[in-house]
């Protein structure tokens, strides 16, 4: 995408367990990365419309000594083969414990902002998808769009507060595309009214 020094983007928020891929518990061996099967598809839908796609993970195993950065970057590696090349813009991880009250750790918004700031992207205009209810709260506190995914953790984060629940990462594209589609259609009547 070209345009203006001053043109931003909408973006499109991932977390990656649970909601792109197989969930393991402090995942450090790419040999357990197992991407879903409709990750691929749905990303690339969503890249075709002008979202920018954008990665946003903690990993407290790193924090926790469970695994390396080097081992963490392994698996991000095996997991960016499996999900295909170009589909992701950038990825933000965060290594902090809990307890650790950093402001980049989901729910707190510091990845978004930290996006937002290196990349040009339009915060309203974007969405983010996730499957707990600390992906959702980073969202609403970075005033962007939420979906929870019943993948993962979902199903048992239904009173996660999110704008949408959707059964997967492609419903979850399903509804980020029919929401732009009605967010352009308002628009179209409004310069018709002019």
């Amino acid at each position: 995408m070209t345009g203006s020094s001053n043109e931003s983007w909408p973006a499109v928020f991932l977390d990656r367990d649970g909601t792109l891929m197989r969930d393991v518990d402090y995942c450090g061996d790419p040999r357990e990365v197992e991407v879903f099967p409709q990750g691929r598809e749905a990303l690339a839908r969503l890249k075709q419309n002008g979202y920018k796609l954008v990665i946003i993970t903690n990993q407290s195993g790193i924090g926790r000594g469970y695994f390396s950065e080097t081992e963490y970057r392994a698996v991000e590696a095996e997991f960016l083969r499996q999900l295909g090349d170009g589909l992701i813009d950038a990825s933000y991880h965060c290594p902090d414990l809990p307890t650790s009250g950093s402001i980049r750790r989901k729910p707190g918004p510091g990845m978004i902002f930290e996006a937002q700031r290196d990349h040009r992207l339009d915060l309203r205009r974007s969405f983010l998808i996730g499957d707990k209810a600390s992906d959702i709260a980073c969202g609403r506190n970075a005033s962007v769009r939420t979906i929870l995914v019943q993948t993962g953790y979902g199903m048992s984060q239904s009173d996660a507060g999110a704008d949408w629940v959707a059964r997967d990462i492609g419903h979850a594209a399903d509804i980020i595309l029919a929401a732009n589609d009605e967010r352009e259609a308002r628009t179209a009547n409004r310069r018709n009214r002019s």
